[in-house]
């Protein structure tokens, strides 16, 4: 352990301080396709019984229409917050007839582009830029790209623990204090960048996609079967280059060595022509809008990245403003695959871990990165994706090559007094405990949820789509023989309906053509004094 990551351990231990780690907030957003009983992708619009996809806070659709959406309220203990996606699941399952919710984050068998539908929300200014920004992204990325689900985890961390470490450790000159979590959260990030090839290896369990999912393009899979490829030691393909990942954001990292650099690097991206897109144009020949700019990206959400700082917009509000106007609230983790073995795709021993991952990294030095330790950084996180249980794999650590196995099991060590801190408020070993089920994972590849895959893969004539239709049958049979409660009911129902009337209220109100809508959202000062 570094001098800083001890101390602050120490303070946090501090009977008059321990309170300050029961705060903080944890979230997850659920990405998951909609499919029919023989797993192919639905062709039916989002079910009105879940509500309006445009202003429901919990139930939503992402890229495609059938790609379902799932948001928790934010809980300060993880249990909770499973035990609220949990019955967001049982309600969305009394509104589906016949359809099954996918159980894995690669997509199963698609039909044609055209075939697959784009998210629709209405035809209020707001739902149409939300519908035409994602028409941009299939002309730019395909419709392919916009079915694979993960599972995207927000954190966050008391407000007074920033402050705490700040009247600690600073000397002079002192940043406003939300500066100064900015700051601390980006310093968070950065240990994220150093590190997240861990949690690849660990929880990655995508080595293997349907074959439809390439739509012909060249590639360096193996054949496992007539309709599957995998790479035999892969860990979660969706997060290699086969996902969304091309030349237009190449050069957008690293950029998070203050919140200052992160937001002058997405401002330049928002307003930098790239020629590609520009042969594109904005709308077609029939004067159709198909994306809503040819800058590098449309808007700030189309950034690619493994891990997000972000702040609670307000109406009306992009990303980026809010971040300027009020700072870092909390960070979201998008690297997470869909664990296919748990209805609703990740555990509470992940969460835990998770949550000691997380605050070792808020905690533990975390210098500048400079542009050839980014580099590293990504060759690291790449190269376990693809080829993390490899054995003898290795990894570059301080420009010099270590096996992927020892430096997890060091990194494993350092986290463990995180993890002893956590648990010494519960009164349990709950967090420890994820520590010990990550060693053996170490200990033993065949341990990995990826190798899991792969064996279930096997029982199931080495199908992808055969492995996927059995696992999202199961969970639908979990999830229809425990309907939600009458309360529940009753609670989602009344969500759904609320949202319906905020829509149509939305377009019944509403003046001024799209055209200008779009002309004044790609106005507005994205931050001032910044470019």
């Amino acid at each position: 352990m570094s001098n800083l990551l001890t101390r602050r351990l120490a303070l946090l231990a501090d009977e008059r301080h321990r309170e300050v780690l029961r705060g903080g907030l944890r979230g997850i957003e659920r990405e998951t396709l909609r499919v029919q009983p023989d797993g192919h992708l639905a062709h039916t619009p989002h079910p009105k019984g879940l509500g309006s996809a445009l202003t429901h806070e919990q139930i939503t659709t992402d890229y495609a229409e059938t790609l379902l959406e799932f948001i928790t309220p934010a809980e300060s203990d993880i249990a909770i917050t499973l035990d609220k996606l949990n019955s967001i699941h049982r309600f969305a399952y009394t509104k589906l007839g016949d359809e099954l919710l996918w159980s894995q984050s690669m997509p199963s068998q698609l039909p044609a582009e055209e075939d697959i539908e784009i998210a629709w929300y209405g035809k209020s200014n707001l739902g149409m830029l939300k519908h035409v920004y994602r028409r941009g992204l299939a002309l730019r990325y395909g419709k392919a790209m916009q079915c694979i689900a993960g599972i995207h985890y927000n954190y966050s961390l008391d407000e007074r623990l920033w402050r705490l470490l700040d009247e600690h450790e600073t000397t002079g000159r002192r940043l406003s204090p939300m500066a100064y979590q900015s700051e601390a959260y980006l310093a968070t990030i950065r240990n994220f960048r150093r590190y997240s090839w861990l949690l690849m290896y660990l929880f990655g369990a995508s080595p293997a996609l349907n074959s439809s999912f390439l739509r012909g393009r060249p590639h360096k899979l193996d054949t496992l079967s007539d309709d599957t490829l995998y790479l035999p030691y892969a860990t979660s393909l969706r997060m290699s280059d086969l996902g969304y990942q091309n030349d237009a954001q190449s050069g957008l990292r690293p950029h998070e060595n203050s919140l200052d650099s992160y937001v002058a690097t997405l401002t330049r991206a928002v307003n930098q022509p790239y020629e590609p897109y520009q042969k594109f144009g904005i709308k077609d020949a029939n004067g159709e809008w198909q994306q809503l700019s040819t800058n590098v990206i449309q808007i700030e959400n189309e950034y690619y990245s493994t891990i997000r700082p972000k702040r609670v917009i307000r109406t009306g509000e992009r990303p980026i403003q809010a971040l300027c106007n009020r700072g870092v609230q909390y960070i979201e983790v998008r690297c997470m695959d869909v664990d296919p073995f748990e209805p609703v795709g990740i555990n509470v021993q992940a969460g835990r871990f998770l949550d000691t991952f997380l605050l070792f990294c808020a905690l533990e030095e975390s210098p500048s990165i400079t542009s050839l330790q980014g580099e590293h950084y990504a060759n690291n996180f790449a190269r376990t994706v693809k080829e993390g249980r490899r054995p003898g794999l290795m990894l570059e650590k301080d420009g010099k090559p270590v096996p992927l196995k020892d430096w997890g099991m060091e990194l494993l060590e350092r986290i463990r007094p995180a993890a002893e801190l956590l648990d010494s408020l519960r009164g349990d070993s709950a967090h420890a405990d994820a520590i010990k089920a990550q060693l053996a994972k170490l200990q033993d590849p065949d341990a990995t949820p990826s190798a899991a895959v792969l064996r279930a893969l096997e029982a199931n004539g080495r199908s992808f789509a055969k492995f996927g239709l059995e696992q999202s049958e199961k969970h639908a049979a979990y999830f229809r023989s425990h309907p939600p409660s009458a309360l529940e009911e009753s609670y989602f129902a009344k969500l759904a309906e609320e949202s319906l009337a905020q829509q149509a209220e939305m377009e019944r109100v509403q003046t001024g053509s799209f055209d200008d809508y779009v002309k004044a959202y790609r106005a507005s000062n994205l931050c001032p004094n910044r470019s």
